[in-house]
């Protein structure tokens, strides 16, 4: 006679909540051939602790070992992602996009960016796209004080084991930076480590506003003047960031 609703339900109970499951009589009822049974036809039931199983009207408890539900919840848990990816599509919906490990890493980084009220991040392409977005900085000390200054970062997918590309938007008379927008910065080069983040990068950038390097130079013009007369590298400055020609070259205002 088979079980009832009732002694299935109470075997259930008292099994932590396990799933009837229902074994063929004419297998030879072995918890290895049980278990074989079980692996190749409820595979969706190996994330329940355990299985209540019914041979020739006797119910058997069989406990499920720890490896197979956790393989059973990873399994599980990618069969719901790709449903809820079908879905979004079958209704018209863009696929969904994966984020790569940078990308979630970077997703990280500005979420815990802690910046001055001087320091504006965007995105020109909108949020969806992390990888690319932009930095303005306007220093409040040093010889570039009531600048606004604009950066764009390009970060790699395999971002942090690279560094983020960096270039400068404004021309601009430093040492550091060229008249193309190449910018000296050592953890954009050689000091990079994954440990770094965007943050730090940020405040390297306002460093070199704040306390430019001589010994370090991409605009070598621009250096020697700063070792070698420091006033008359102010007036260039001033001069540079209000909008004129240092030399030959002019210079966009960007107060």
């Amino acid at each position: 006679m088979p079980p009832t609703a009732r002694t299935l339900s109470l075997v259930t109970q008292h099994c932590g909540g396990g799933v009837i499951a229902a074994f063929p009589c004419q297998k030879p009822v072995t918890i290895a051939n049980i278990w074989h049974w079980v692996a190749l036809n409820c595979k969706f039931l190996l994330c329940c602790s355990c299985i209540v199983v019914a041979v020739c009207h006797h119910l058997f408890a069989v406990p499920v070992p720890v490896a197979f539900r956790s393989r059973a919840m990873i399994k599980l848990f990618k069969i719901k992602d790709q449903k809820r990816e079908d879905a979004a599509n079958s209704n018209g919906r863009a696929p969904v996009k994966k984020q790569s490990a940078g990308e979630l890493r970077l997703h990280k980084d500005i979420s815990e960016l802690n910046l001055p009220k001087s320091t504006i991040i965007s995105f020109p392409n909108g949020k969806d796209d992390l990888l690319n977005f932009e930095i303005s900085l306007r220093p409040d000390e040093g010889y570039y004080q009531g600048g606004t200054f604009h950066f764009t970062f390009h970060v790699s997918p395999s971002y942090p084991h690279e560094p983020p590309k960096v270039k400068c938007k404004t021309k601009v008379y430093h040492p550091n930076i060229d008249l193309e927008g190449n910018v000296c910065l050592n953890i954009l080069r050689e000091d990079w480590k994954p440990v770094l983040n965007i943050n730090t990068v940020i405040y390297g950038l306002i460093l070199l506003f704040t306390q430019p390097n001589e010994e370090d130079p991409l605009n070598h013009d621009a250096a020697a003047v700063l070792r070698d007369n420091p006033k008359l590298f102010e007036t260039n400055v001033r001069r540079a960031i209000a909008g004129g020609y240092v030399g030959q070259i002019y210079f966009p205002r960007c107060m």
